[in-house]
């Protein structure tokens, strides 16, 4: 399965903000890598640059690779809707995505791995494919057998996220994606109408 492995640090660092969720190693250096890392005075950004710029923190921040993310977004245009919000919409209706936001996993590379090690169902059914895409209504399972994972559980006790669009039930270790999220509903910083500028190129 391809995903990124590289240094997270380095990559949150690059943007600005810790996309992977805390980071301590980020808090103590959160400026650009690289030996002029600190220097102010970094020359002004192209509108190229900025655009760029804001693909690739949506790309690292949801664990999607080129192909994939600009396969979304041929889908994303041919939606009904504004392109930019129907492309986030696609990324946050995504499995591991979902599992992430439940709070079953405390990051979305730990969902990816918990959806593919086959802990999690859909509607019933195991599901092992990341990069899923849910519909409304469709109910979001531990699976019975790893309901007792430590990992799980810890992930569950410490997770305080509420979200209008997703239900959760932790006596059941179970959840409803209740409705695709309205871009207000969507917590990422990130500024679409730049992706679909540098797409429309």
């Amino acid at each position: 399965m391809a995903r990124y492995t590289g240094p997270k640090t380095k990559i949150a660092r690059k943007f600005g903000e810790a996309i992977f969720g805390d980071d301590k190693s980020f808090e103590k250096r959160n400026y650009p890598p690289g030996q002029h890392g600190n220097n102010r005075r970094r020359g002004k950004k192209s509108e190229y640059a900025i655009q760029l710029m804001e693909k690739q923190k949506a790309k690292y921040t949801y664990g999607i690779l080129e192909r994939q993310f600009s396969n979304m977004f041929k889908k994303a245009t041919r939606a009904q809707g504004i392109t930019g919000e129907v492309l986030l919409q696609l990324c946050e209706s995504r499995l591991d995505n979902v599992v992430y936001r439940m709070g079953i996993a405390p990051t979305r590379s730990a969902a990816r791995q918990f959806v593919s090690h086959r802990h999690i169902t859909v509607n019933g059914e195991l599901v092992n494919i990341p990069s899923y895409q849910l519909k409304a209504g469709d109910v979001v399972s531990v699976r019975e057998k790893s309901k007792s994972l430590q990992a799980i559980q810890d992930s569950l006790a410490n997770n305080s996220s509420v979200y209008e669009w997703i239900t959760w039930n932790n006596e059941t270790k179970q959840g409803t994606f209740v409705s695709v999220p309205g871009r207000i509903q969507i917590p990422e910083n990130i500024n679409e109408q730049f992706i679909v500028e540098l797409y429309s190129k």
